[in-house]
């Protein structure tokens, strides 16, 4: 920091590390992993800032991160600590507006700034709130995509500079994204106040000699500022004001602009980077001006032959007798075409992004399915697909793996962090980021930000809405209870939301324990606590300083740290019941029906299958369960052969 200070720089931005960046591209995820790997948190960063102020450090410094460490940390805690350490404000990735003039006012209360993002894509309305809170500066985003340097700057941003100007009223604005050289800075400040880099920054102290970083990055500052500042060799107050901030009467208690996302409670929003809000807005209002049309779902429908819809509904007479107790039913989405209960969502979001006149699709996967499904419908309809699934799983799904590329897909491994599907949904987004305008993300799970919740559980409530009809048919009532495995919860979501109001039905989701132990598994909802991950308020797995945990699972759909909002406010509203099968008691549920009924589960429905078993028993006879039977096993049967050496 002192170097960059003599560097000629004006203002430092100090990047709070994170598991999870879906905002940032290669540089700044290697220095978030290089950072939590030195054991860097927040705490060791107010450390870091009080004592560059101790030795000279008079510009002003801003925490730059995403939302969830600071929420973990403590929002009052954390302005407190601010303050008395001598940071002076805040740049947060992915905080909505509505929570950013909350977040702002109480920055202004605790004399500290809050500079707000402002993306390419940002609408005027939107742009206008931003405007307003902005009390120092605001950080106006150059281009769309992920962070880093690059050759080239944009050619609009004359143009959009224009617009911000028009709005901010007075307040400077500094420009970041790919700023690298000195022609870059140059060109960049000549229509606006002020040029921001970070990824050149990295790369110059990951290519520094050993011992040489302050050195290198001082020269590096003064070549692109043509100016050196000597720091004064006393100590000044650590409490330094932050010189920067602009009084503002305007500025708002509450948004004057812009749309409420969709919430469950207080689960759901959009904590997204600013990039992607306007592509959201489109997606809802195409997705609402989609399910008001009856001429869309009667083209959804006109696909039930080609799904395999109503997918069927009957008892499991000996996983029954086994259980005995309650009379086990099996609701067959392994039955539908590609194996799967995800051909349902994956249908239904193809349709709408041929309507908002995308031509390419991309997808996450974890256990394969979803992506089968995505790449399927993209044969049918003729869209190029991409499919992100972690490395990891690209070996335990090989089979999967094979289908999606005989299918023409693309399938693009990822290589970091625990290489599963909670890396393969970071990789995607930042992959959406880029090509917003003619891409549609495909989400698989009820998760991400508003409104792919909704849009999941719309297409997959056919399971609940098919179930309540069918057990009226056969039994003339309802089940006592309805049990679905839970990861991301899209099958769970799907079963449960058309009974959500009929309360004598229990709601009974099954995550997934892995070894039983405290540490290695992934159950969410039994073990975890709230926080953001992916752009959605929700239950995660997360350590004390809020990064995303590592998590567990024999099977690769289960293996994620976060869960659907709707699920997780259902918990809260005790209107469902979470339990938890470790990978034995799945791995039981698996052979259990695979001998008593002829049917091999995908191991993610083999906690479902462990799961109803216990509700049958506590529910005892008389009563009727339905088991939501999302997905077949044969894409299992080699890690099942891996695991488990004796099936008698």
């Amino acid at each position: 920091m002192l170097a960059m200070q003599n560097g000629g720089a004006d203002v430092i931005e100090l990047g709070l590390p994170f598991t999870d960046p879906i905002a940032d591209g290669p540089t700044i995820q290697m220095s978030n992993l290089k950072a939590l790997e030195n054991g860097v948190t927040i705490s060791s960063m107010l450390q870091m800032v009080k004592d560059a102020r101790q030795r000279g450090l008079h510009v002003p410094v801003l925490f730059m991160g995403y939302y969830n460490p600071i929420m973990r940390y403590g929002e009052a805690e954390l302005l407190a600590a601010s303050r008395t350490a001598g940071v002076n404000g805040f740049i947060i990735v992915d905080l909505p507006p509505e929570e950013a003039v909350r977040f702002r006012n109480q920055c202004s209360d605790a004399g500290l700034s809050y500079v707000p993002l402002i993306a390419p894509s940002t609408t005027e309305d939107r742009m206008k709130t931003l405007c307003e809170i902005a009390d120092s500066f605001i950080y106006l985003v150059s281009r769309m995509g992920v962070t880093g340097a690059t050759g080239t700057l944009s050619h609009d941003l004359p143009e959009l500079m224009k617009r911000v100007k028009h709005l901010s009223g007075g307040v400077p604005v500094a420009v970041g994204f790919g700023i690298s050289t000195r022609e870059h800075f140059l060109s960049v400040t000549s229509v606006s106040d002020g040029a921001v880099i970070g990824s050149e920054i990295i790369t110059q102290l990951a290519n520094a000699p050993a011992g040489q970083g302050a050195v290198v990055i001082q020269d590096y500052c003064s070549r692109i500022t043509s100016r050196t500042v000597q720091t004064e060799p006393h100590t000044i107050p650590t409490n330094t004001e932050p010189t920067l901030i602009i009084s503002h009467s305007s500025t708002p208690d509450q948004p004057t602009q812009g749309p409420k996302p969709g919430r469950f409670g207080t689960y759901g929003g959009q904590y997204v980077p600013e990039a992607l809000t306007t592509c959201l807005n489109e997606l809802e209002a195409g997705f609402n001006k989609a399910i008001a049309d009856p001429t869309f779902w009667a083209e959804y429908r006109s696909f039930y032959p080609y799904m395999g819809r109503p997918s069927s509904l009957h008892q499991a007479p000996r996983l029954t007798s086994y259980a005995d107790g309650a009379t086990i039913w099996l609701k067959r989405e392994d039955l539908n075409h590609t194996g799967s209960h995800k051909i349902n969502n994956a249908l239904g979001q193809i349709l709408l992004a041929r309507r908002l006149g995308k031509t390419e699709i991309i997808a996450e996967t974890g256990a394969g399915q979803h992506g089968v499904a995505t790449a399927t419908v993209c044969a049918k309809f003729g869209m190029k697909c991409t499919v992100y699934m972690g490395s990891e799983d690209v070996r335990r799904q090989a089979l999967n793996v094979f289908r999606m590329r005989l299918l023409g897909a693309t399938v693009v491994p990822v290589e970091s962090g625990s290489r599963t599907l909670r890396d393969a949904v970071n990789e995607a987004f930042r992959a959406w980021i880029v090509r917003l305008d003619t891409t549609h993300y495909i989400i698989g799970s009820a998760i991400g930000p508003h409104p792919f919740p909704t849009i999941v559980r719309t297409f997959q409530s056919i399971i609940g809405e098919e179930t309540k009809s069918q057990m009226q048919q056969n039994t003339g009532h309802l089940p006592d209870a309805v049990i679905s495995c839970v990861g991301g919860g899209s099958n769970a979501v799907g079963m449960f939301f058309p009974f959500s109001e009929d309360h004598s039905v229990q709601l009974v989701g099954v995550e997934a324990g892995g070894d039983g132990s405290s540490v290695r598994h992934s159950a969410t909802l039994s073990a975890g606590s709230v926080g953001v991950l992916h752009g959605v308020r929700t239950y995660v797995l997360q350590d004390q300083h809020g990064q995303i945990s590592n998590t567990h699972s024999v099977s690769a759909g289960l293996d994620y740290p976060g869960v659907g909002p709707e699920l997780a406010h259902w918990k809260d509203a005790n209107r469902a019941r979470f339990i938890s099968a470790t990978d034995a008691e799945a791995l039981e549920g698996f052979r259990l029906l695979s001998q008593l009924e002829g049917i091999i589960p995908a191991l993610e429905t083999s906690h479902a299958v462990s799961g109803a078993v216990r509700v049958a028993r506590e529910l005892g006879k008389g009563k009727h369960v339905v088991l939501c039977l999302s997905g077949r096993g044969d894409k299992d049967v080699h890690t099942v052969m891996e695991v488990m050496k004796d099936l008698q």
